[in-house]
């Protein structure tokens, strides 16, 4: 089944993010499972993003969790941060284009 993760977070410093995330893609290619995300920034507060990133399933999503690289990008983000994150685990039940 598949699988999506939906990531709440702020941060005064999105240059310093979309950095970051570059760095992650580069390290983590050809590795990584995460299939798509879709990143969204709040039209009310500026300061508030959400991510949805996209797995196969549950497991493959813990599988992305667990490499080095992941590791070490969930670090950095956590120091752009304002405050911590809030994660919201997802059981696709349908994905259909209307």
């Amino acid at each position: 089944m598949a699988f999506v993760q939906l990531i709440e977070y702020t941060t005064s410093k999105p240059e310093e993010v979309e950095r970051v995330v570059r760095e992650w893609e580069q390290s983590s290619q050809g590795k990584r499972t995460a299939r798509r995300v879709l990143l969204a920034r709040d039209r009310n507060d500026p300061t508030r993003y959400r991510e949805i990133v996209t797995f196969d399933s549950y497991e493959s999503a813990m599988e992305n969790s667990h490499l080095p690289e992941t590791q070490e990008y969930a670090k950095k983000m956590m120091d752009l941060m304002d405050g911590e994150p809030v994660f919201h685990d997802l059981d696709v039940l349908e994905d259909r284009e209307l």
